[in-house]
Formats: C-alpha cells, sequence, structure tokens
C-alpha cells in the first residue's frame, strides 16, 4: 500500500498486546477496535484501514456508524480465486472470527455454488508472526499441518484471510509448490484504499513522502525488526 500511495502519511498501529484477536469475544474486538480508532483520530487520520480480517468481521459496521471517517475493510480474497481456480477447490487459511463475519459468510455462500471452500483456522500463526519465529522449524511443520490436506482434496488456490500470513509466503511455497496459487489481499486493498481516497477527495496532491509512523501496544522489538526489513530506516516506531 505504501508504495501504491506514495504521497500518502502512513500512521500504523500494532495492537501486539491484545493479538491475536481471532480467539477473542465480538464485544472485545469492537472495544479494542474502538479505541485503536479514537486513537488514530487524535493522530488526524483522515481514512482508516481496519489492516485485520477479524476486526473487519466483527467491528467495521459499528465503527462505520459511530466515526465520521471512511473505513476500508478486509475480507478473504475468495472471489478472485473462484475466477481463477481450474480444480474447484479452494484453500483459505484464516482465524476463527474471520470464518464468523457476516461478510464472509454471505460471499462464501455464493461461491460456493462454483468451488469447494476447505477451510482451516491457522492457530498459532499469527503468534508465531508476532514473535518473529517465522523461519523456526515448527512454523513449517504447523504450515504443513494446516496445508496438507488442502493440497489433498486438489486446491490450486489458497487464500490467505489474514493480515499476518503474508510474513509466511515463503513457507507456504516450500510445502505447496508452483501450481498452487496463494493469494494475498494487500495489493488489492492498497488499490481499494486510492479509489475511496481519490473518491472522498481526500488524495494528497502533494509530491512528497513520509516515514511511516508505527506504534505498538505491546513490545516493539518484533515490530522494529519487521519494519526494517519492509522499509529500510523510512519508518519511525513510538
Amino acid at each position: 500500500m505504501y508504495a501504491q500511495l506514495p504521497n500518502e502519511t502512513f500512521i500504523y498501529f500494532a495492537d501486539n498486546h491484545n493479538c491475536p484477536y481471532g480467539p477473542r469475544p465480538k464485544k472485545e474486538i469492537i472495544a479494542l477496535s474502538k479505541s485503536i480508532t479514537e486513537f488514530l483520530l487524535a493522530q488526524h487520520c483522515k481514512m482508516i484501514v481496519v489492516a485485520c480480517n477479524t476486526a473487519t468481521a466483527s467491528a467495521i459496521e459499528v465503527l462505520r456508524k459511530d466515526y465520521d471517517v471512511p473505513f476500508i475493510g478486509l475480507e478473504p480474497a475468495i472471489k478472485p480465486a473462484a475466477k481463477s481456480t481450474k480444480t474447484g477447490h479452494i484453500g483459505i487459511l484464516a482465524t476463527k472470527g474471520t470464518f464468523q463475519g457476516k461478510l464472509y459468510r454471505a460471499t462464501s455462500k455464493k461461491i460456493a455454488q462454483k468451488a469447494k471452500l476447505h477451510l482451516q483456522i491457522g492457530s498459532g500463526l499469527v503468534e508465531i508472526v508476532e514473535k518473529g519465529q517465522i523461519h523456526k522449524k515448527k512454523t513449517k511443520t504447523l504450515l504443513e499441518s494446516y496445508l496438507m490436506p488442502m493440497l489433498d482434496s486438489g486446491v490450486d488456490q489458497i487464500v490467505l484471510g489474514c493480515t499476518h500470513y503474508p510474513f509466511l509466503i515463503p513457507i507456504i511455497k516450500q510445502i505447496v509448490g508452483e501450481k498452487v496459487n496463494i493469494i494475498n489481499p494487500a495489493p488489492a486493498v492498497g488499490q481499494r484504499t486510492k479509489q475511496q481516497l481519490e473518491e472522498y477527495q481526500l488524495a494528497n496532491p502533494n509530491k512528497k513522502s513520509s516515514p511511516i509512523t508505527f506504534y505498538a501496544s505491546g513490545d516493539i522489538k518484533t515490530l522494529t525488526k519487521m519494519a526494517k526489513e519492509l522499509f529500510g530506516n523510512w519508518f519511525i516506531v513510538r
């Protein structure tokens, strides 16, 4: 998204103290999402991307109702997967909260008429990413336990239904090989954000980029490491 919107100033709030959201009750996720929203509004944010599938599923309707700024939500990208599948089998790796969301259920019901969906809750994966343990042997073993049943079922598309999971793509590719397409929703979210900024006439016309500012509710060591890998030194952690 940062590359797609070079003129915009980004503020990212990582709620790593309360992560993962997947197992939390809907009421608690809404309360956490509202608290973060109010923090970001205090930083003068003009648009908010709810960069969490679970938070989108649980809270985005409330956020849109209670706050007077545009919100961009996330949902598993099963529509493009359904268009691309040749085998008619689609794997979806997501959190429990995402699978329980109303938007996901509505979309999957339509897609299920065209393709077989193979669902897998990615228990433990968010914690692995948060702790910086992506390249540990146990990570690949856990992913194999989630992905091999999908491969045995003939999936040729695997949808990543959590914003933490794209960090695991190198390991996932080792397991599924080149014949399976891995769908990362991030580029589509960036494009949607760009469209909404233009539609609401909020896009910044100035040709000047700013470092990304990261805030965290918990430990910043892993966050700092991940930010450095992604952005070099073009970021600030607070």
